[in-house]
């Protein structure tokens, strides 16, 4: 789980945008446009039956955009998972799991699915193999 300090909200303390670009927008946090895998697990509490092959379509300090063949309704609690770094034979693989909610929903091109923003409540990093000692 990630430390905060008073004052400071959950989120990843930089996105290196400079090298994946960035969306066109006015947020007040930079987004990329990356395109990660992202496995829902739970949905409202309830274990998600949809699960399929999902990615960001980008992803902020704070939150994360993404496709889902569900539509929710604005707070929706939402626990998933992101891949953010894949390894041959899975060594070395780092996933960030986040509890969020969704803050905003809206219809995309694709029959059946929806366009969800989330914002990250609290993130948890997991690594299958253990950082070098310093």
């Amino acid at each position: 789980m990630e430390a905060h300090g008073q004052g400071q909200r959950p989120g990843i303390a930089s996105v290196p945008t400079h090298a994946v670009g960035r969306a066109n927008e006015r947020r007040a946090y930079v987004r990329a446009r990356l395109s990660l895998p992202l496995r829902v697990h739970r949905v409202a509490g309830q274990r998600d039956a949809k699960a399929s092959s999902l990615h960001t379509h980008d992803i902020s300090s704070s939150g994360v955009f993404f496709h889902y063949p569900q539509q929710l309704e604005l707070g929706t609690p939402i626990e998933f998972e992101v891949l953010l770094v894949d390894r041959p034979l899975g060594r070395g693989s780092v996933k960030m799991c986040t509890v969020a909610h969704v803050v905003r929903m809206q219809d995309i091109d694709k029959p059946g699915w929806h366009g969800l923003a989330a914002v990250f409540d609290d993130i948890r990093y997991i690594r299958d193999e253990p950082l070098p000692a310093t």
